[in-house]
């Protein structure tokens, strides 16, 4: 029997899984490609892994077989039901100290889950999220493991050797137990929204706003990718923008529908588990739901009447306007992310380091920019930094950009422009800012419909009901967190 000589194995072979794979054996590593049609391994290594050290597997068995251990099996199939049921075949395959990683953008909570069912099996699960497309698969992702920590050590080797570097240092380091992995991976994807969210209304501002054509707001974004702002969207915005097919313009021609894939909706949904205002990432994934409703919005087009308004100001202005507006919109965006992976650590009792994941971040993936460095930077020299507004380097980047943002965004409501997400960025910023804000009324309103209780400023920690009637009686309900 021949000796098993594959460092680690892939299933699934999509283009992601084909050039991880591509990418693992360009830096010396040996790789066993499996793929459920054992068709498309044979095609694999017939076309694009011609030439290279990679092997091949007719069956799970035969992939096992060929694994050096401890045993190294990545998933890159469909989350959910494919993952569970790989799993599901490859446990009794495997042994103690073997290791499962699943790359696909699985809920964390599966991944928790399959932790705590494999603990006593002395099988290492991991979660690790992967970033940067089928380019960065191929020359350097973003790789953010999480899972059984006594798996780190035979993975480091490899995932640090095929992540993308900054400053030579890799994009891929430790994350945390159980889900972290995963969980970090669902926070970068809600960002993600968020950033595209605020570059299409930028877009949008440009276009219905300031009449610009295609040509004009290409060099304003090509501008601004040389600043502040520079980054891998801003990047790819500027090249669509002045794309053209037979002469005419692509972009005027795409329908205005937006799909999702999930994440930036998991964002939300454990924001609000959290009861952390990540606003900024919700109006994201809304408005994604609201351009789906095409053949609604036609209709009320015709007979919602709109803004009679038309912007008479400096045009030059009012694109610096947007450009500070846009920078300070993103800082409260990565704000509300990192406030939302704090106390998700709470919760999990993680050990999150948060400059490392500005590090993972950085390179490899889709939201990548310099910008990042700056959050790595806030968090190395304060790991305790609770909010990125606070840091002294955002704080002074808000202070200068707070009153674009309110240009910004009183322009777009005049001219009757949709602009959810930097709206929900202003408004974030001024109730973070307010030292008192009307939830006093609301805790009374709730007092007085059912006797909810409140807290008096006088006595904090103690709560209270009125009998705000007079026949209302003196019992309260129970009191439960806001």
């Amino acid at each position: 029997m021949a000796q098993p000589k594959a460092d680690i194995a892939l299933i699934g072979l999509a283009v992601m899984g084909q050039n991880l794979i591509l990418n693992m054996d360009s830096k010396g590593f040996v790789v066993c490609a499996y793929n459920r049609t054992v068709q498309k391994v044979h095609q694999f290594l017939n076309n694009e892994a011609k030439g290279t050290k990679i092997i091949g597997a007719e069956s799970l068995e035969d992939m096992v077989s060929k694994l050096k251990t401890p045993r190294k099996v990545m998933l890159l199939v469909k989350a959910g039901s494919a993952v569970d049921e790989f799993v599901s075949k490859l446990v009794p395959l495997l042994s103690k100290g073997d290791i499962i990683i699943d790359g696909g953008n699985s809920q964390y909570t599966d991944t928790q889950r399959w932790c705590k069912q494999l603990a006593g099996s002395g099988i290492h699960y991991v979660g690790m999220g992967v970033s940067g497309g089928e380019d960065g698969a191929r020359y350097g992702p973003s790789l953010m493991p999480g899972g059984h920590p006594e798996a780190w050590p035979s993975l480091k080797p490899i995932f640090q050797a095929i992540s993308a570097k900054v400053n030579s240092e890799p994009c891929c380091d430790w994350v945390g137990q159980d889900g972290a992995g995963h969980f970090v991976k669902m926070v970068h994807n809600g960002i993600e929204y968020g950033d595209m969210q605020l570059i299409c209304e930028a877009y949008h501002l440009m276009k219905d706003v300031l009449g610009l054509d295609q040509d004009e707001m290409s060099r304003v974004f090509a501008e601004w990718n040389k600043g502040d702002l520079d980054s891998f969207l801003i990047e790819i915005t500027t090249d669509i923008l002045k794309y053209k097919e037979n002469g005419k313009f692509l972009l005027p021609l795409i329908r205005d529908t937006a799909g999702q894939k999930g994440t930036g909706k998991w964002t939300g949904i454990a924001a609000l588990e959290h009861g952390v205002p990540v606003t900024l990432i919700g109006e994201a994934v809304f408005a994604r739901c609201l351009s789906a409703l095409k053949d609604e919005r036609v209709q009320a087009s015709k007979s919602l009447p709109g803004s009679s308004y038309k912007f008479s100001g400096d045009k030059k202005a009012f694109l610096e306007d947007l450009r500070r507006a846009l920078y300070a919109s993103k800082i409260i965006s990565y704000a509300q992310g990192f406030m939302l992976l704090r106390e998700a650590a709470k919760v999990n009792n993680w050990t999150l380091n948060y400059g490392s994941i500005a590090l993972m971040w950085r390179g490899g993936c889709i939201i990548r920019s310099a910008f990042l460095g700056n959050i790595k930077d806030a968090f190395t020299t304060n790991p305790e930094l609770t909010n990125l507004l606070l840091d002294p380097y955002f704080n002074d980047k808000i202070r200068q950009s707070q009153q674009s943002m309110r240009q910004v965004v009183a322009n777009a409501a005049l001219v009757g422009v949709p602009a959810p997400a930097f709206s929900a960025a202003l408004a974030y910023y001024d109730g973070y800012r307010s030292a008192t804000l009307p939830a006093n009324l609301l805790q009374a309103q709730r007092d007085y419909f059912g006797a909810h209780t409140y807290e008096l400023l006088s006595k904090p920690g103690e709560f209270v009901h009125t009998n705000w009637t007079g026949h209302g009686g003196n019992v309260s309900a129970s009191t439960y967190k806001v």
